[in-house]
């Protein structure tokens, strides 16, 4: 089975309309926050080019969330985020109730700059709860470029932490936009995944919360391809648990189009703590002209990695998402 934890959702135009209308507004008058009414035909007809996309590429079960540049956490005032954020998380509930065979449901989380994590932490439960979720989102920086939130080894995070142990559910750090101009989202994404593994590897979250299950996308941002930086560094302090056996406390998947990137993701990080993510229909879904195929198109990239064994590409594929996620 090949399970895609890393997928986003794709819905009609409505939905996008009612955004624009909460930013314009800022939620004033309180109607403005009331959602619109999308019927299922709708929401079908959208979702079933979704699933003619996974089927092409041969993903069986593709867990989705909110489209993270979408997400607007810095946005005031915060209701219309959480407005917002609910209006998403249950729109997803009702697509992978179309789908029950092919989605999950991985839940954004109302986070805005400043504020303490209760509203993160009321509608984590409800979405594990009551919507079956089975993870959620997790924003190191929702000041979205515009200010110096705490690192996710602060313990600002703990209480998300304690419930994320509680649930039984993984969180994915993944950054939403990026208001500075001196990043697009995208590199914002990379350099925030960065400083998010640097920052929980030098504090004291695993030795607080063992049970805690983070994964980092697109391939762990910049470290694993700056290993021996970091291993340096490590060195020095013969007190701290080694820089490789640190980094394995962590997840990574493999939402990176390259095939020689992903080898060294693998060749550094072992099997057992990466998962296939390719976030299709995305950012990666453009034709490479050297092969023809997009170039989110990554189970056949890492079929033909020839370093690859049969159980690697099991734990790859399958094995790790079914024992990180309640599938």
């Amino acid at each position: 089975m090949i399970i895609d934890i890393h997928g986003h959702t794709v819905a009609p135009p409505e939905m996008y309309a009612y955004q624009s209308n909460l930013l314009a507004s800022r939620g004033n008058p309180v109607s403005h926050l009331k959602p619109p009414k999308i019927s299922d035909q709708r929401l079908g007809e959208v979702l079933a080019g979704h699933v003619k996309i996974l089927d092409e590429v041969g993903t069986d079960l593709q867990l989705i969330s909110a489209r993270p540049f979408h997400m607007m956490h810095s946005i005031k005032p915060e209701r219309v985020v959480r407005a917002w954020t609910e209006f998403v998380n249950d729109t997803i509930a009702r697509q992978v109730a179309m789908y029950p065979d092919r989605f999950r449901g991985v839940a954004a989380l109302p986070q805005s700059p400043g504020q303490d994590l209760r509203a993160c932490i009321e509608e984590l439960e409800r979405c594990v709860k009551e919507l079956g979720f089975v993870g959620c989102l997790l924003n190191p920086d929702p000041t979205e470029g515009e200010g110096t939130p705490p690192g996710l080894g602060d313990e600002y995070w703990y209480p998300l932490y304690e419930k994320l142990v509680e649930l039984d559910v993984p969180a994915l750090v993944h950054s939403a936009g990026c208001s500075s101009p001196r990043e697009s989202y995208t590199l914002h994404f990379i350099n925030e995944e960065s400083i998010a593994i640097l920052s929980l590897l030098d504090s004291r979250v695993f030795e607080d919360f063992p049970g805690l299950k983070i994964i980092v996308p697109h391939g762990g941002g910049a470290i694993p391809y700056q290993m021996g930086r970091f291993r340096a560094i490590r060195l020095r302090s013969p007190e701290l648990e080694p820089w490789d056996q640190a980094v394995r406390r962590l997840y990574y998947d493999t939402c990176n189009y390259s095939a020689d990137s992903l080898s060294l993701l693998f060749r550094v990080m072992g099997t057992d703590r990466c998962l296939f993510g390719t976030e299709k229909p995305g950012t990666g879904s453009s034709v490479d002209p050297a092969t023809g195929r997009w170039l989110d198109d990554l189970k056949p990239v890492i079929e033909s990695l020839p370093e690859l064994t049969a159980e690697d590409k099991a734990r790859i594929f399958e094995e790790n998402a079914r024992r990180l996620y309640r599938l």
